[in-house]
């Protein structure tokens, strides 16, 4: 990986970091916006609660991903940026294009996957 290629994931990695930070703090206060809403019937009650539902999915799914590139990052300051950590191998150039925070080589992600279903 050039110096250059290195310095564009960090930067795509850095874009998303700041992106699911601000989609974090917006459903925050999103959610707290309908909790201080007053259901005037079981309709708008059970909306609110789906609404919630969703939201706090979505969330999760957010502070995964965040995670996942705090880890990225840190791997970078280390410099055990894009080793596979099951294998130990260089990551592909092309799998950490597609997914900069990518913790496994294809053929470790696999058996990762298979592992956990």
């Amino acid at each position: 990986m050039t110096s250059r290629d290195f310095s564009s994931l960090k930067d795509e990695l850095l874009a998303r970091k700041e992106q699911i930070e601000q989609n974090i703090n917006k459903a925050i206060d999103e959610m707290s916006q309908m909790r201080a809403q007053d259901p005037k019937d079981e309709g708008d009650h059970a909306s609110l609660v789906v609404g919630a539902d969703i939201d706090a999915a979505i969330m999760d799914q957010q502070e995964k991903e965040l995670n996942e590139i705090k880890l990225a990052l840190d791997k970078m300051e280390r410099g055990v940026y894009g080793i596979c950590e099951l294998c130990e191998d260089a990551i592909s150039l092309e799998r950490l294009r597609v997914k900069p925070y990518a913790r496994y080589c294809i053929a470790c992600r696999e058996i990762t996957e298979k592992e956990h279903h």
